[in-house]
């Protein structure tokens, strides 16, 4: 029930509304969070990636991860034009993320971009999206097997190699035959940089563009935390698999009104500080759009000093 109300409100909310969930890039940064996308972009571009929810060991036999541990596991394929959900799977987290990839992508239609880590990297299912026109990007595995048939780009600036390969692994070969593209760059990660590999089917875009998609994804973590801290999907009701599931499909279901609500009051400030307003006076008669306009044009506060400023008048000295 939950699922379904879930996707019947994300409906909803965009046939009553076409700008909820714009198809290219919103002219407004209001309409996301951030802008996570790289401005010349202007195709649909999703983001897929999981995230791990930490469970109860001796409550949860559907969820057994491991010896002495139970999790559930929430896929998701992100819209990063949008910030929303378009296709979800939340199960226990006992398989590989790589068998969820053809669900996830499943929607995806001929030009648009499809962006995910390289647990995902399934190299019959990444010959299907080619063969679909569906671009994709992603980091390659470190024992990927392959051999450079051409120099692709000239490397410059960050950029250290952007080659064609061909796989060359038996397994690997036979899934996928054709050329890839492989770029190597040096990318800054939590302040330092870090050199990362990694691999497309397009030839036209520049190695910088690349490097910036991947990027791109990153902002899907930044949705977790949203679901997992601010919402506190962390602590559980009940510990069964409908509970957790209702749960979660209910954080989600609120993450998205949340985001209506910030839409229709053009609320530019951060999805925490919206979170905790409307949970202040939910309770209150008050009329929630001014309460916002309140909350979201207020200036910022005065900074606080340890001692007051000493004035000084001509002929009097210090005062």
């Amino acid at each position: 029930m939950a699922q379904e109300l879930f996707w019947e409100t994300l409906y909803y909310f965009d046939s009553q509304d076409e700008s909820f969930i714009p198809n290219g890039p919103p002219r407004s940064s209001r309409r996301r969070p951030r802008a996570y996308l790289p401005r010349r972009f202007t195709r649909a571009i999703y983001a897929v990636d999981s995230s791990t929810i930490k469970l109860v060991t001796n409550s949860l036999d559907w969820a057994k991860h491991r010896r002495r541990k139970a999790a559930a596991k929430c896929h998701m394929s992100l819209k990063l034009n949008s910030f929303m959900p378009s296709i979800v799977i939340v199960k226990a987290a006992n398989t590989h993320d790589s068998t969820e990839a053809a669900e996830l992508c499943a929607d995806l239609k001929a030009g648009e971009v499809v962006v995910f880590d390289k647990a995902y990297v399934d190299y019959a299912h990444l010959h299907t999206l080619a063969d679909r026109e569906v671009t994709w990007v992603t980091r390659s595995k470190s024992n990927m097997a392959y051999e450079v048939e051409a120099v692709h780009n000239e490397p410059k600036g960050k950029i250290i190699r952007d080659v064609l390969v061909r796989l060359t692994g038996h397994d690997s070969h036979k899934a996928y035959p054709e050329y890839l593209r492989l770029v190597e760059a040096r990318v800054v990660v939590d302040g330092k940089e870090k050199v990362m590999t990694f691999m497309t089917t397009n030839l036209t875009w520049a190695s910088s563009s690349i490097t910036e998609l991947y990027k791109a994804r990153w902002a899907i973590e930044v949705f977790f935390k949203q679901l997992k801290q601010t919402l506190k999907l962390s602590d559980f009701l009940g510990y069964n698999e409908s509970a957790v599931r209702w749960q979660i499909w209910t954080a989600l279901l609120t993450y998205v009104l949340l985001r209506f609500i910030a839409h229709r009051a053009k609320w530019s400030r951060s999805f925490a500080r919206l979170f905790s307003c409307l949970r202040g006076v939910l309770w209150r008669r008050l009329e929630m759009f001014s309460v916002l306009a309140a909350c979201g044009t207020a200036d910022d506060p005065i900074p606080i000093r340890s001692a007051p400023d000493r004035a000084y008048l001509p002929g009097f000295g210090d005062c």
